[in-house]
């Protein structure tokens, strides 16, 4: 059931539909070094094997579950072999599960796509900020692969029960899709997989597929928790929620969950990192002090003890005060940015390293607060269009309170604090 071309390929029009980037660089004979990040089961091999296929390049593959450095190096030998074909080499080096690989099998791969004996193209289902090193992951360019759409699993559907050899020899009625949708969670494979699974659990060759079929069929076969599928996403969303309700209880449970499913540890370690900083900030900073220690300790001592540290962080985090002052106070930042564009900064806060802007009073009348009382001069930081405008409202707790009362002190009525 894999496409052999785009027109095939379900879903991901926005990288591959008309005019897209992905679709463009194709178009004119070309492609760069890329990563594919998203979840499971939605093309990104595939995605890999049309562009190979339609470039006409030779097309390698390796995954960094069980491939090395002496892999690499040998993969890219070949490639130095095979006929040159355009930019990027002759060949694609797809590598599944890149995140997997250390920075020394990373590093491997650096002079191959430099030089342009391969184009690399790397498929991972975590942050590449994270799990790539940045030397490689600024010569790569970073496509966002998204779950299938409702839409797009039904044509799924469709294909597989036309084009599929046995599949097609039944006479297959689909007449609710909930079921079938939900345990795919956006998955392509799975839908399949699953599909595979409800024929041959009814061993007819007419089949009316219902809800309560699906359930029959599939769910008994279903672990508690997939990874890779919705309640990935379901559980680390009601952990992340039990922490904002200071629900410490139900927030070590979903944690449970999550470790007693197999997640990734750094993947909930990041999570914490988040909410303590969306969820807490100001209201306690040493919150977001403990979340990335913690991160660092999870990522040195691994699975089964890091369930420790991802405990004591959850309970410090669901028992302290919350305030999401600093995330509002962005957000609202970034809403005025949009509304207000590229406003002038004012004069005084000017750098000033030549004689031209020196004459041009940039950095005028600026006053250096340590040269003031209470390390604070009255003076204009916003530009003219903004001037009074409050971004940052803290929260209602007693460090925030006591941050309010500070800047009401400073600014007077200014602010409205």
């Amino acid at each position: 059931m894999r496409p052999k071309s785009l027109e095939d390929l379900v879903g991901q029009q926005h990288i591959i539909g008309p005019n897209k980037p992905l679709r463009r660089a194709l178009d004119s004979g070309g492609m760069y070094s890329s990563i594919f990040w998203g979840p499971p089961g939605v093309g990104k091999t595939t995605l890999a094997q049309i562009i190979s296929h339609t470039l006409k390049k030779t097309f390698y593959q390796l995954s960094a579950i069980n491939a090395g450095v002496k892999d690499i190096r040998d993969t890219i030998e070949k490639a130095k072999k095979t006929k040159f074909m355009g930019s990027g080499g002759s060949a694609i080096l797809f590598i599944d599960e890149i995140h997997r690989f250390n920075k020394s099998q990373q590093d491997a791969l650096l002079g191959a796509v430099e030089q342009g004996i391969i184009t690399l193209i790397g498929a991972t289902t975590e942050n590449p900020s994270f799990e790539v090193n940045a030397a490689l992951l600024s010569r790569c360019e970073v496509f966002v692969l998204k779950p299938l759409k409702l839409q797009d699993l039904k044509d799924l559907t469709t294909q597989a029960c036309t084009r599929d050899i046995l599949l097609s020899q039944k006479e297959i009625t689909i007449t609710e899709w909930e079921s079938l949708v939900r345990i795919s969670g956006g998955d392509g494979r799975k839908l399949l997989n699953a599909l595979e699974i409800i024929v041959n659990f009814t061993g007819v060759s007419s089949i009316t597929i219902t809800n309560a079929l699906v359930n029959e069929a599939v769910q008994q076969k279903q672990a508690l928790f997939d990874k890779g599928g919705e309640q990935h996403y379901d559980l680390a969303s009601a952990l992340i929620k039990s922490i904002r309700g200071s629900d410490p209880n139900a927030a070590i449970y979903y944690l449970a969950r999550l470790i007693e499913g197999g997640e990734d540890p750094k993947f909930i370690a990041r999570r914490l990192i988040i909410a303590a900083s969306e969820d807490i900030g100001l209201a306690n900073p040493n919150a977001l002090l403990l979340a990335t220690t913690g991160f660092d300790a999870v990522r040195n001592v691994g699975y089964p003890e890091c369930r420790i540290i991802l405990s004591q962080i959850t309970i410090y985090l669901a028992t302290s005060a919350k305030s999401n002052a600093s995330y509002a106070a962005i957000g609202h930042a970034q809403s005025l940015v949009k509304e207000t564009g590229d406003l002038s900064v004012p004069l005084s806060l000017r750098n000033a390293p030549t004689k031209l802007m020196k004459d041009l009073n940039y950095g005028e009348a600026y006053k250096y607060s340590h040269d003031f009382p209470n390390n604070f001069a009255d003076q204009e930081f916003l530009p003219s269009e903004i001037t009074h405008t409050q971004l940052y409202d803290p929260g209602n707790n007693s460090a925030e309170n006591t941050i309010r009362e500070r800047l009401k002190a400073l600014w007077k009525d200014k602010y409205g604090y």
